[in-house]
């Protein structure tokens, strides 16, 4: 890998100082009825959420007895033939 230059380190530098300064700014706090629309915008996200992985739950099901299924099947080969 090669050695970074100067240049580029001065770069990061300076990247890394402006982005500190955004961060330093004070941040208003919101209003009561911008509170609600965005509890309301996540609440509304969670129900799509769960609406389409609804088959998640019933697929990871599936996984852990097959699973455990060819578990028991090495373990009772590893029995027969050792």
């Amino acid at each position: 890998m090669a050695k970074k230059s100067r240049r580029t380190k001065k770069r990061v530098g300076k990247k890394r100082s402006v982005s500190a300064v955004r961060q330093r700014r004070p941040v208003s706090a919101p209003g009561p009825t911008v509170a609600k629309e965005t509890q309301a915008l996540a609440e509304e996200k969670v129900a799509q959420l769960a609406e389409e992985y609804r088959y998640v739950y019933s697929d990871l099901k599936r996984i852990a007895i097959l699973a455990g299924t060819m578990l028991t099947v090495l373990i009772i080969l590893s029995l027969v033939i050792g």
